[in-house]
């Protein structure tokens, strides 16, 4: 049986953009509580509205921020 995981790399992009946690929040107008839950990777649902701002202040594309992965 496989096992597919979406893993969020936004901690990995913040590092890469030098932009901490309050610096996103004000910026893209997300709670700490979403970018934290994003960060720790504990999303439930994801949300396109929030996936779209982080990749407009980050400067990047879906795929920079969001891995697929399936492991058997």
């Amino acid at each position: 049986m496989t096992k597919d995981k979406i893993n969020i790399k936004l901690t990995e992009l913040m590092v890469e953009k030098k932009i901490s946690k309050s610096d996103l929040c004000l910026l893209t107008n997300i709670s700490l509580s979403t970018i934290n839950n994003y960060c720790n990777n504990t999303v439930k649902l994801l949300d396109v509205h929030v996936l779209c701002k982080l990749c407009d202040v980050l400067g990047c594309k879906i795929t920079d921020l969001l891995e697929y992965t399936v492991t058997s």
